[in-house]
């Protein structure tokens, strides 16, 4: 199988949001941090970092003394060039540095079939690249916007024996870590998973006592490694597990890890989330980010501190809380709207901030109205409304935005709305806010479509 030969091409989920929808299918659908609706436009958001296979490859797992194919990235067709002559072999894979899954059977710009190519020599690998840099890649994953390729990949091809799947996760049904391992490696583990659920092995790891050599050594045995190779497939294993929890990660998955014809254990590719709530002490990690295949929402949202998440309907909604803002995504679908985002201010948002969140709900062109739903607790309403006044008044915006204040100084926010020339709908009652923002997105959405322009007048 072409495959098998290649230094980890296998078309397969490489995306943050593909690789843990597919541990959850590998665990069984069991309820932990992989169970969840998303829409497709949602499933191009986490907040799990993913970084690019070459740094993952290169700059964790060799450094964590874990058998990796010799590799350098390229930034431009000479570079990749270069590189290739570097690495001393006229047998490579050249692979698109683009954060989707499906890369091995997308479609660049230009016309090139697939982000993962075998070539023979240095020049064949700078005639491939330059086809590649620079370029949007299509996939299932991308949709229509594509990912931009700024580097590819260049690693010497090695030819396994056999192929192996390995992945760690962190799942809440086991209340820790656990090692996942298959003989079927070099595939789509979730049809593995569906189609032949016993050839799934799953040990759950104490996080506290942390991994054990006979654990390790179980698994390899299961997964089929042959005896003499065990022990070796074991180290890989400890060495991963303890990467995978000195950087904060929340999966890490190695498909294929293989027996190679030199009788190695090797790592062909790796795929690593990370939990951005450890940011923090995870500093070199994540400034490793790759903005440029991110929604450029999602960088302003982090530029402003905001927690921001783009959905797919109409109905921008800016609250305070997470549980808040879900319960009103929720509301707001029962009577019958979409939610357009998630976009959580926090308890300790600034005017500033509250502008900044408008901007991210009004950039996207699909939001036809905005409900603000603020309960203030250690947020004052007072602030709030001083934001919106701002935002509404600065960005001169046209669209209905339905108010919902409670809690500290929500007299005071009442009066500035009042007080403000603004067509600001303010409303006490959560289910009542809920319906009049369905419908007057409803409205506009109509208008829009008989192509007339509306305009709201407040009663008096």
């Amino acid at each position: 199988m072409a495959s098998s030969l290649l230094c980890g091409l296998c078309v397969r989920s490489c995306g943050a949001r593909a690789a843990l929808s597919a541990a959850s299918k590998v665990l069984g659908g069991s309820p932990g941090l992989f169970v969840g609706h998303v829409s497709p436009v949602q499933a191009q958001q986490q907040r799990n970092l993913s970084l690019h296979e070459y740094m993952s490859i290169g700059l964790l797992l060799k450094d964590a003394g874990i058998s990796v194919p010799a590799g350098m990235v390229a930034s431009s067709s000479e570079e990749a060039y270069t590189v290739a002559k570097q690495i001393g072999s006229k047998d490579l894979v050249v692979k698109a540095q683009v954060l989707a899954g499906g890369r091995g059977k997308g479609t660049f710009e230009g016309g090139l079939k697939g982000g993962v190519k075998i070539v023979y020599s240095p020049e064949e690998a700078r005639d491939i690249s330059s086809q590649m840099i620079g370029r949007k890649l299509y996939t299932k994953q991308t949709g229509e916007a594509g990912r931009i390729c700024n580097q590819v990949f260049i690693c010497e091809r090695r030819y396994p024996r056999r192929e192996y799947y390995f992945a760690i996760t962190m799942e809440r049904s086991f209340q820790g870590p656990v090692l996942i391992g298959s003989s079927q490696g070099g595939v789509n583990i979730e049809d593995v998973a569906a189609e032949n659920p016993d050839a799934i092995v799953k040990e759950p790891i104490d996080i506290v006592e942390g991994i054990k050599k006979e654990q390790a050594v179980k698994v390899a045995q299961l997964m089929g490694f042959p005896p003499a190779l065990v022990d070796e497939a074991a180290e890989n294993m400890i060495k991963l597990y303890n990467l995978f929890i000195k950087y904060d990660a929340s999966m890490l998955e190695i498909n294929p890890m293989v027996e190679d014809s030199s009788g190695m254990v090797m790592c062909m590719d790796a795929k690593i989330n990370f939990d951005s709530n450890a940011e923090y002490r995870q500093k070199k990690v994540f400034a490793m980010r790759d903005w440029t295949q991110e929604d450029p929402r999602d960088r302003q949202a982090a530029k402003a501190d905001l927690n921001y998440i783009g959905l797919d309907g109409t109905i921008g909604c800016l609250v305070n809380g997470a549980g808040l803002a879900m319960a009103t995504m929720d509301i707001i679908k029962l009577h019958g709207g979409t939610p357009a985002n998630f976009l959580d201010v926090g308890g300790g948002a600034t005017a500033h901030q509250v502008t900044e969140a408008f901007k991210l709900i009004t950039s996207d062109r699909k939001v036809q109205a905005i409900l603000v739903n603020i309960f203030g607790g250690i947020m004052r309403c007072d602030v709030i409304a001083q934001g919106i006044i701002m935002a509404v008044r600065d960005l001169d915006l046209k669209i209905p935005i339905v108010v919902r204040l409670q809690g500290t100084r929500v007299d005071d926010a009442k009066a500035l709305i009042a007080a403000s020339p603004l067509k600001i709908l303010a409303c006490d009652d959560l289910d009542e806010a809920a319906k009049m923002v369905v419908k007057l997105s409803e409205i506009v959405s109509l208008a829009k479509e008989a192509q007339v322009d509306i305009t709201f007048q407040l009663p008096i």
